[in-house]
């Protein structure tokens, strides 16, 4: 794909992997906490694009972490909508992309959640319980608003599949680097390099790996291969545990530090 023709997050990722930057997102789950004084502290660590959760009763992705704090965002009241717009007000330095279930843009409408999305200013979307044969529609009509679908791509998957999931794949590819919900894990799976690899073999888009991305150490191994990273339920742990913005802060320091030393 020609430079005119990427959206917000994949040029910006896109331009950062050129120089030689290994990329790092977060995950920051929406109406939990001081979650927007926390973006723009993980931003200041060195962020280079934000994953925002959307929080859903059924998260089948997401592990006892996320879970928790997606539970506690939604007995405080909080709603997709209400998450967007805060997303919007705050005007973020860096591209958000949103993770949510496919049971919430269902209920709000292809149209009406791609649009509302843009409006409050998201550059891409992920939403792991849709399945690629099974997306027609909605890849249209984010794309349609300037949207950008994220695809994932597990260590089971297949060549050809994996072929079709990164050439439909929006924004960055996201390998997922062990089988089973997120969650923090003592090494690193062997399936992370391995995805990664397989990945890099068949597109130029930005590769990054989550799931089971647990420190830096883990995040500079699997980089190594990647272009980068995600990480969200070591993060996510720091702030159940009261750490709040700063702490936050601190660890996608460390994680910053990792990539930036190799």
């Amino acid at each position: 794909m020609s430079r005119e023709s990427l959206g917000r997050l994949e040029l910006a990722l896109t331009d950062k992997k050129v120089s030689g930057r290994k990329l790092l997102v977060p995950y920051v789950c929406g109406g939990f906490g001081d979650w927007v004084e926390t973006i723009y502290a993980i931003i200041e660590a060195g962020a280079d694009a934000v994953e925002v959760g959307i929080p859903f009763s059924d998260p089948i992705m997401d592990g006892p972490t996320i879970q928790e704090a997606a539970q506690k965002a939604l007995e405080a009241g909080a709603t997709p909508s209400q998450i967007l717009s805060e997303v919007r007000r705050a005007n973020f330095s860096v591209p958000i992309a949103v993770m949510t279930y496919y049971n919430i843009i269902h209920h709000a409408g292809h149209e009406r959640f791609a649009k509302e999305l843009e409006q409050c200013g998201v550059a891409g979307a992920i939403i792991p319980d849709l399945q690629l044969d099974e997306a027609t529609d909605w890849i249209r009509v984010s794309g349609e608003n300037g949207i950008e679908n994220v695809l994932l791509a597990a260590p089971s998957t297949p060549p050809e599949r994996l072929k079709r999931l990164a050439d439909n794949s929006r924004g960055f590819v996201y390998g997922v680097g062990r089988m089973g919900v997120t969650g923090e894990r003592a090494s690193l799976a062997d399936s992370a390099s391995e995805i990664a690899r397989r990945l890099k073999e068949c597109t130029e888009k930005p590769v990054l790996v989550g799931v089971g991305v647990s420190d830096a150490g883990q995040a500079a191994l699997v980089s190594r291969v990647s272009d980068g990273v995600i990480v969200g339920s070591a993060l996510v742990r720091r702030l159940l545990q009261g750490g709040g913005p700063q702490a936050a802060h601190d660890f996608v320091g460390e994680l910053r530090r990792g990539l930036d030393d190799g």
